[in-house]
């Protein structure tokens, strides 16, 4: 028995329309994918901001805000004074690469908190070269020589003491140092011998500081 179609379509949706419904889910899948494809590649494509401003470089924030008008030769000349200046003042107050070192800073205070016979070596050595002149008197030759001697004894056996300190607190407090012994001797006889006031990097103990 056959049925005529009606327009309720109680048994299901005609072909037309199921292929139209179809093609319009196709449609929206594909629009769906193709919009989030680009918003996945916008992001990708997007780099997000700090959240802070970006720094300038350091040249930047030093450079004069005048003009740039070259330097007269007076005023380059004062310039490099300056700079001379500045640069003598750090290095007396730093030092330099030589005097880098936990170890060469206690060298320096155990030169720094005793007196040292080294001290008066270069005066007693001006004495003693115009003592011991031809043309002085005898008695005054024999007495710069005296001198000259008494100030070189002095200078090995302080010189000596002072290397076997040194030796006692390096191995008691740097047991693993790689510092060579000798030239940290060496480094604390030369600045034992330099006046206090011209030493530099500058004493950080005074005389009588226990190191």
């Amino acid at each position: 028995m056959h049925r005529a179609p009606t327009f309720g379509y109680p048994f299901g949706v005609p072909s037309l329309f199921r292929r139209k419904s179809t093609d319009l889910v196709d449609e929206s899948v594909t629009t769906v994918t193709t919009d989030e494809e680009s918003a996945a590649a916008l992001r990708r494509s997007h780099t997000p901001g700090k959240g802070r401003e970006t720094p300038k470089r350091p040249g930047a924030a030093r450079r004069p805000a005048g003009s740039s008008k070259p330097l007269s030769k007076e005023e380059a000349k004062e310039r490099r004074r300056q700079l001379r200046a500045e640069a003598a003042a750090e290095f007396r107050r730093e030092g330099g690469p030589r005097d880098r070192g936990p170890e060469r800073l206690l060298a320096r205070n155990v030169v720094d908190s005793r007196r040292t016979v080294g001290t008066w070596f270069f005066g007693g050595a001006l004495i003693v070269l115009i003592g011991s002149n031809a043309a002085m008197p005898p008695v005054v030759r024999l007495v710069s020589n005296l001198l000259w001697g008494a100030l070189a004894l002095g200078v090995v056996i302080d010189s000596i003491l002072i290397s076997r300190k040194i030796k006692k607190l390096v191995r008691e407090r740097f047991p693993r140092t790689d510092q060579r012994m000798g030239s940290l001797y060496l480094y604390a006889i030369m600045r034992s011998i330099t006046f206090r006031r011209m030493r530099a990097p500058e004493p950080r103990v005074t005389i009588g500081t226990p190191v």
